[in-house]
């Protein structure tokens, strides 16, 4: 690990990016150029405390997900990214794992969607990125700690909430949505059968989940398609809001976007959430 060099690549690349990049507010006081350290450590879930050793060449090895979590808030290129991982002493990702980097030109995508909620989903269900609707509406996501930022893990061993939020409407609909979440992961399964952080994902719910190892073993295909969700917000109520998939197909991740049509209660809902739903959230907006 060559703490020194990581270091300044770090302080580099931080220094480089703006706050437009990321979506994070300018403010009328900026010191340095680039990104402020608590804004990074914001964007890829960790303590502004860790991030400085990590810059100051005295932090400890960090692992593979938070080097992951780092590339995605710096928005660096696969290159860099490998770079990031020697290092530190590590490998980078291996052909034939999930790919967890996310492009800088999905990234801009996102922040295309700025009266939507749209979040970015890698083929494990972790939640890679996400945009201040769906931090409005989802709650704020860079609270939770990163690995646990699985929608498949939050549904089947947690509470489905997250932030304040959580999926509504009745069991039918919640055993069709963990079925398709199941599915998700079996497909994934084949797609990726040496995946180390896929396998103990599944270990973990079979283990955890009697609803998970039930379904698991139905062993269904069934493809996933858009559908209308019922949402609980802890300020406006439910929330039904139409759910589409839009695939990355060449990085196998998801774009899940939540929209209304014109003059529905859920377009309402939104019109709401951008005015109170965002004040309430403070940081949102913020991406792991």
């Amino acid at each position: 690990m060559d703490r020194t060099e990581l270091g300044a690549v770090l302080r580099t690349w931080r220094e480089r990016l703006q706050p437009s990049d990321v979506g994070v507010p300018a403010g009328v006081r900026r010191r340095t150029p680039g990104l402020r350290r608590e804004e990074v450590a914001g964007l890829a879930g960790m303590s502004v405390d860790y991030l400085t050793r990590l810059e100051q060449g005295r932090g400890p090895h960090p692992s593979d997900a938070v080097l992951g979590a780092l590339a995605r808030a710096l928005r660096i290129t696969d290159a860099e990214r490998d770079h990031l991982f020697r290092l530190a002493g590590g490998s980078p990702p291996l052909p034939g794992r999930i790919r967890t980097a996310v492009r800088p030109s999905v990234l801009r995508l996102l922040d295309r969607f700025t009266d939507t909620p749209a979040l970015l989903l890698d083929a494990k269900t972790d939640v890679l990125a996400w945009n201040p609707m769906a931090a409005a509406l989802l709650g704020d996501m860079s609270a939770v700690p990163l690995a646990e930022r699985n929608v498949a893990r939050q549904a089947f061993l947690g509470s489905p909430r997250v932030g304040g939020t959580r999926v509504g409407g009745d069991d039918g609909r919640r055993e069709r949505l963990d079925r398709a979440l199941a599915c998700d992961l079996r497909r994934a399964s084949g797609r990726y059968p040496d995946d180390p952080t896929l396998a103990a994902l599944i270990r973990e719910l079979r283990a955890g989940s009697e609803r998970f190892a039930r379904i698991w073993e139905l062993r269904e295909l069934d493809e996933r398609h858009g559908e209308t969700k019922v949402l609980h917000h802890p300020q406006l109520g439910e929330i039904e809001l139409d759910c589409d998939v839009l695939h990355v197909r060449d990085d196998d991740q998801v774009l899940i976007v939540y929209s209304a049509a014109p003059g529905s209660s859920g377009a309402q809902a939104l019109d709401l959430l951008r005015v109170v739903g965002l004040q309430e959230m403070g940081t949102a907006g913020q991406r792991s």
